[in-house]
C-alpha cells in the first residue's frame, strides 16, 4: 500500500509535537523545549489559521512524517494563501514516499481551502527536498520578472515587560 497522509486531529497533538521535536533535534537545535512545542501545537491545531498533516509509510506503521500549514489572506491574490512552514520525515521512513504524500496532501488542503498559491522555503543545499518540491511544481520563480524569489527573515528580540 502507498503511504497515507491525513489532517491531524486535536487528539493527535502529542504525535505532531513528537515529530516536530524529532525535526528540531535533527536540525541540531535545543529550543523550543519539548513542553513549549507541545503547547504550541495544542494551541495551533485548534485554530483555522493552521493545520498539521501526518503521514505513515504503510497502514501498519505509526506516523513518520509531519507537515505544518499556515493560512492567511493574500492581498495580491485576493484569496487565501498557504505557507508550507515545516515538513519532516523521520530518517527510517525517508525514500518511502512519506514526504511526497505530505506534499500532495498539503496541495490538496490548500486547494480545498480556496488558496491561490502555496509557498515554502527550503535550503538550496537540501537536494532531496528541492527535488521533491520541484517534482510537485514548486520553483524559485513564482512571480514575473527577473531573478529568483528569495525568502528573507530577521530574528526579533522578545518585548521587555
Amino acid at each position: 500500500m502507498p503511504p497515507t497522509a491525513w489532517r491531524a486531529a486535536p487528539d493527535e497533538a502529542e504525535t505532531v509535537a513528537a515529530l516536530l521535536i524529532a525535526f528540531r533535534d535533527h536540525l541540531g537545535q535545543s529550543r523550543p523545549s519539548d513542553n513549549a512545542l507541545l503547547a504550541g501545537v495544542e494551541r495551533l491545531i485548534e485554530t483555522m489559521d493552521a493545520e498539521y498533516l501526518l503521514a505513515c509509510p504503510d497502514p501498519d506503521s505509526p506516523p513518520a512524517g509531519v507537515a505544518q500549514l499556515r493560512f492567511r489572506f493574500g492581498i495580491w491574490t485576493a484569496a487565501p494563501d498557504c505557507w508550507l512552514e515545516d515538513l519532516f520525515v523521520v530518517e527510517g521512513a525517508r525514500g518511502r514516499g512519506v514526504g511526497a504524500a505530505l506534499v500532495q496532501a498539503a496541495i490538496e488542503r490548500a486547494e480545498a481551502r480556496g488558496c491561490r498559491r502555496i509557498e515554502l522555503d527550503v535550503s538550496e543545499s537540501n537536494a532531496p527536498a528541492l527535488a521533491l518540491y520541484e517534482r510537485f511544481g514548486f520553483s524559485a520563480r513564482t512571480k514575473p520578472g527577473e531573478g529568483r524569489e528569495l525568502f528573507m527573515g530577521r530574528a526579533l528580540e522578545p518585548a521587555q515587560d
